[in-house]
């Protein structure tokens, strides 16, 4: 009879433990508002500039590319179809081979090559999420595969406070980011002129050769982040523009 008793607590006790677990989970995932807002948000930037927005049938997703058309940020659709990255950038890399790049002293996770056109010469960095066969409940649009991005990988989400930005961590330090405001910036209520900034690290750029002061096309700044809940200040090339 003692045993059955104490068996008997001992379910109820798991049974308390797994619902309070799962009460916490869906608590954390409720409070997760810098991941529903980059959702809202980018759905906004893309709807301000459609014409900017397509299929991408090479990487197996969507892509945005920017006004001057030098770089485009890249997602997936099905993580189990892209053939090298999940997200990325792809950029001109004519301001970089001009500055002295030698893309054989690149990471793994850069690639250069020649267009299909064979006019020019681009630069490719990102990062591979994992292998994930992607669903969906309705049509496969850009928001929805951003949304997909969101639910699976949320650590590939920030929010760059001094900018008052969201973005995708592209791996390596490269980023791509998109305003929460397009008007103004919420942080130092300043006039936000940088809707949109695509992000590199200069570092593997500079140890394959690279003079960040002959890069054209692109700002070489220092950029305020977090590390470790300290403001510090880092190096990137940026690549910024005002959409509205």
């Amino acid at each position: 009879m003692k045993k059955k008793i104490k068996l008997i607590a001992a379910v109820a006790v798991m049974q308390v433990v797994a619902l309070t677990l799962t009460a916490c989970a869906g608590e954390i995932k409720s409070l997760d508002v810098v991941g529903k807002e980059s959702i809202t948000t980018f759905d906004e930037v893309l709807k301000t500039v459609p014409e900017a927005v397509s299929a991408d049938e090479m990487n197996g997703g969507w892509s945005l590319v920017a006004p001057d058309e030098s770089v485009r940020f890249i997602w997936s659709e099905d993580y189990s179809q892209s053939p090298m990255h999940d997200v990325m950038l792809e950029l001109d890399a004519q301001p970089f081979l001009d500055a002295g790049l030698d893309p054989k002293k690149l990471p793994d996770n850069y690639n250069v090559y020649e267009t299909e056109s064979g006019d020019g010469t681009m630069l490719m960095v990102g990062r591979k999420l994992g292998a994930d066969e992607l669903t969906y409940d309705g049509s496969v649009t850009p928001l929805a595969a951003y949304e997909q991005l969101v639910g699976k990988y949320r650590d590939a989400i920030g929010y760059h406070a001094s900018l008052d930005h969201y973005g995708v961590k592209l791996g390596d330090g490269n980023m791509f980011e998109w305003a929460k405001d397009m008007s103004t910036n919420t942080f130092d209520k300043s006039n936000q002129d940088k809707d949109i900034v695509f992000v590199l690290n200069p570092e593997p750029l500079l140890a394959a050769g690279v003079d960040p002061e002959k890069v054209q096309g692109w700002k070489y700044a220092q950029v305020e982040v977090e590390e470790d809940g300290k403001p510090v200040q880092v190096w990137k090339f940026l690549k910024p523009f005002d959409l509205k």
